[in-house]
C-alpha cells in the first residue's frame, strides 16, 4: 500500500504509550484504538483515562478514533502499531509473552499489504527474529513480500506534560526501504518534532535501549558515589551542587531507579550480549547497585533509629509514595517496594500513603494495603520516597507533625533542606 491517506490504523495496546499515540493518530487518519482489557475500554470510551496521561478534553478531541476490545474490529484496519508491555520476570530474563500474544493476534487479521510497527523496548533483532515468524506463521503471508515490518521505539515519559508524543523526535525504521520511508512519512504527519529514519530495525531496536541503559549506568555511578559520601560523612547533594557548576557535568542526582524503562530496558540488552557470548560488566554492576538502593535506604533509617533509641521491632513506619516517580499514578516495578519489604523483614509496621495510586492496583500488584489518609504523631520514622506535590506542599512542618516527638525523618528525594531531615540520599 504505502500510502499514508489509505492508512487506517490499530493501535494494539492502551497504556501510556498506547493511548497518547492513538489520540495523536486519530486527529488525522481511522485509528482503532485496541486492548484486550474490557474495563479499560469502557473507561476511555466514557472519557475516562485511568492513567492521567490523557485528559478528558484531549480524550474527545480525536474525531477520528474509536475504541474496542473485540478482534474482529483489527481486521478493518491495515497498519498496525504495538505498544504493550515488555516486561522482565523474576529471574530478570526479558519476557516477550505480551509482545507474542499480541503478533499471534495481529497475524490472525492479516492482510497483504498490511504494515505492522512495533513500540515496544526489546533488544535488537527481537522485531525480525521473535515477532515477524509469529506474524507469517499465524497470517500464511511471508514478510516483505505480502506484509512488511516497522520499528518506532516509544519515547513516553509518564506525568511529564511537557515532553509529549508530538514533541518528542520519534526515531522511525522499516524492514524495506519502502515500508522505511512510509512509517517515517506516517510520524511525520503527526509528530512536529520530527524524525529521524534509522538505516534498519536493528538499529531503531539499539538505539532505545541504550538510551535507558545510559541512563541506568549514569545513576548507578551517582547511587555508588552517595554511599561512599555517606560513609564519609559527607553530603551527597552538597557535592552535586558544587561540582555541577562545571560547565559539562552531567546533573544526575541519587535515587531509586524503577519504572518500565529504565529499571527494566537494561536488562533487554544484557540478555542479547549475553546470548552472543559477551559477558557484560559496567550495565550488570549499575544494575546491581540500583536494585540494592531500597534495602540501603530502609537499613539506614533502621540504624538512625537505633542511634535515636527508637525500638524497630513494631515500630510504625510511613513510607510516602508508592508510585516510580513523582505526580503519576504508574506503580510498575516500583522500587519503593523494596524499602518496604526490608522494613518488614525487621518486624516494624509499615503504612504506605499515596494519593495518586488506586488501592485496588496497589493490593493486586503488591499486596499492600495503601491508606486513604495519614494521622499526626503516629510514626516513629517517616521515609519521603517520592516527590509528589502534595508532598512538597506539606513541607518540613507538615511531615513532621506525622511523627511521634522522637523520631526519624529520611528524605530519599532530596525536597526538603538538608537542615530539615535526618538523612538523605
Amino acid at each position: 500500500m504505502f500510502d499514508i491517506h489509505q492508512a487506517r490504523i490499530a493501535i494494539i495496546g492502551l497504556g501510556y504509550v498506547g493511548l497518547p499515540l492513538a489520540v495523536e493518530f486519530g486527529k488525522k487518519y481511522p485509528t482503532l484504538g485496541f486492548d484486550i482489557n474490557a474495563t479499560r475500554i469502557d473507561s476511555l470510551t466514557t472519557g475516562v483515562d485511568t492513567t492521567l496521561e490523557v485528559s478528558p478534553e484531549e480524550l474527545a478531541e480525536p474525531e477520528h478514533l474509536t475504541f474496542s476490545h473485540q478482534l474482529d474490529d483489527l481486521a478493518t484496519c491495515n497498519v498496525y502499531i504495538v505498544t504493550v508491555p515488555t516486561p522482565i520476570d523474576k529471574h530478570k530474563r526479558p519476557d516477550l509473552t505480551p509482545l507474542r500474544s499480541a503478533s499471534q493476534m495481529i497475524g490472525k487479521v492479516l492482510k497483504t499489504g498490511d504494515v505492522v510497527i512495533y513500540e515496544s523496548t526489546v533488544y535488537p533483532g527481537a522485531t525480525e527474529e521473535d515477532c515477524a515468524p509469529i506474524l507469517a506463521e499465524v497470517s500464511g503471508l511471508t514478510v516483505n513480500q505480502d506484509f512488511f515490518l516497522g520499528y518506532s521505539p516509544e519515547r513516553i515519559n509518564p506525568g511529564d506534560k511537557q515532553h509529549r508524543v508530538t514533541t518528542i523526535q520519534k526515531v522511525t525504521a522499516g524492514s524495506t526501504p519502502e515500508a522505511a520511508d512510509f512509517i517515517d512519512a506516517l510520524y511525520s504527519s503527526i509528530i512536529p518534532a520530527g524524525t529521524h529514519k534509522a538505516s534498519s530495525i536493528r538499529v531503531a531496536e539499539a538505539a532505545k535501549v541504550i538510551e535507558n541503559t545510559q541512563r541506568d549506568v549514569n545513576i548507578a555511578l551517582i547511587n555508588e558515589l552517595a554511599l561512599i559520601f555517606n560513609k564519609l560523612n559527607i553530603d551527597t547533594r552538597e557535592v552535586l551542587e558544587a561540582a555541577g557548576t562545571k560547565w559539562n557535568f552531567l546533573p544526575f542526582r541519587p535515587g531509586l531507579v524503577g519504572g518500565h524503562c529504565i529499571g527494566v530496558d537494561p536488562f533487554y540488552l544484557t540478555h542479547k550480549a549475553q546470548e552472543i557470548g559477551y559477558h557484560p560488566q559496567i550495565i550488570l554492576a549499575g544494575r546491581q547497585i540500583n536494585d540494592g538502593m531500597g534495602a540501603y535506604v530502609a537499613e539506614t533509617v533502621v540504624r538512625m533509629m537505633t542511634q535515636k533509641r527508637i525500638h524497630v521491632v513494631d515500630a510504625n513506619i510511613l513510607v510516602m509514595g508508592l508510585t516510580f516517580k513523582e505526580n503519576c499514578p504508574d506503580i510498575r516495578n516500583t522500587r519503593v517496594i523494596d524499602i518496604i519489604k526490608e522494613f518488614e523483614q525487621y518486624h516494624a509496621r509499615v503504612d504506605v500513603y499515596d494519593p495518586w495510586v488506586n488501592p485496588e492496583e496497589a493490593q493486586e500488584e503488591y499486596q499492600i494495603n495503601v491508606i486513604p489518609h495519614v494521622d499526626k504523631n503516629a510514626y516513629d520514622a517517616i521515609v519521603l520516597a517520592v516527590g509528589h506535590e502534595e508532598f512538597c506542599d506539606l513541607g518540613e512542618t507538615g511531615i513532621r507533625h506525622l511523627g511521634r516527638e522522637n523520631h526519624i525523618l529520611f528524605d530519599v528525594k532530596g525536597l526538603l533542606p538538608r537542615s530539615a531531615v535526618d538523612g538523605r540520599l
